[in-house]
């Protein structure tokens, strides 16, 4: 037979591996072996998505190979979504989502800013998961919250100061963090805010939930001469606490308190998600991690 006659067979057989390679079985199995769960506490405010648009664009960029899904680890958040109709889902949702999609290695990037009590609930979520569903992946690496190190604390300082661009010698910069009730991550947010101090002495901080307050704040506003305050949430989206709690117009907002007092109050309504080095932060956390839960530690 010559080598003419032989030639249809071949496109054949070519035609047939390509349909057989459409299957979703096949997808599945040729699918991305990497994926990356990005896990946010969530907002339902449409004016500090910007804030997660950006990390979503970095972290796309950083991992172009892996396959990207998000959660949101507030039940309310997510219930409002849904009602919206742009539902977002939780671990448990994010991680099927991954393994559909064929990946085997996850990495699971917290969002939050310290390990306080929500990142111990994240880690808990995904630990049960993983041991429900045994042998799903190969390895799933859990990356660390925002400030852990002296040097996520140094970089993310920076990052800050220099996201306050309007600000004049001489006026302040108040930062709202969230803190806790339980006071879990107090240590980590004094850290934070003795190094911002540190980097500039006319930076203050406070907590709207933690334990370091507003009426702290205050007396320490009180031992510098200032007449100008710029205000600034120092959480991953710019969200329902600093457009209410922080600037808001309301009597009891921290911006209404500090005019009270006869301070002049500007706003810098920017997500630390807004931030390009603190993304860099969360990135490198994300690369670095080696906490694989579906393994026991073993010590050297």
């Amino acid at each position: 037979m010559s080598h003419i006659q032989r030639f249809p067979s071949f496109l054949v057989l070519l035609l047939a591996f390509w349909l057989v390679s459409l299957s979703p079985a096949v997808q599945a199995a040729t699918g991305p072996r990497e994926g990356l769960l990005i896990v946010a506490f969530g907002t339902s405010v449409p004016e500090a998505v910007p804030a997660l648009k950006a990390l979503d664009a970095d972290f796309r960029a950083a991992f172009p190979d892996a396959a990207v899904e998000w959660a949101y680890t507030s039940q309310i958040i997510r219930k409002k979504l849904a009602a919206r109709g742009t539902p977002v889902g939780g671990i448990s949702e994010g991680l099927a989502a991954l393994a559909r999609k064929g990946v085997k290695v996850v990495r699971v990037q917290s969002l939050h800013v310290m390990a306080g009590e929500e990142f111990g609930a994240l880690e808990r979520a995904v630990l049960l998961d993983v041991k429900a569903h045994p042998g799903r992946f190969e390895a799933v690496y859990l990356g660390r919250p925002l400030l852990e190190s002296r040097q996520d604390a140094r970089e993310v300082a920076a990052a800050v100061l220099e996201s306050c661009g309007g600000r004049k010698a001489g006026e302040g910069l108040v930062l709202m963090g969230h803190g806790q009730a339980h006071g879990r991550a107090d240590l980590v947010f004094e850290g934070i805010r003795r190094i911002l101090a540190e980097a500039d002495g006319l930076t203050f901080m406070a907590s709207v939930e933690g334990s370091r307050t507003f009426e702290e704040l205050v007396e320490e506003l009180a031992a510098h001469k200032l007449r100008t305050l710029w205000l600034q949430p120092f959480m991953v989206v710019a969200g329902d606490h600093a457009r209410n709690d922080l600037a808001g117009e309301e009597p009891d907002s921290w911006a209404s308190r500090l005019r009270g007092k006869g301070f002049q109050v500007k706003t810098n309504l920017l997500g630390l998600g807004e931030i390009a080095g603190v993304r860099a932060v969360f990135i490198r956390h994300a690369r670095e991690t080696t906490d694989d839960l579906t393994r026991e530690p073993v010590k050297p």
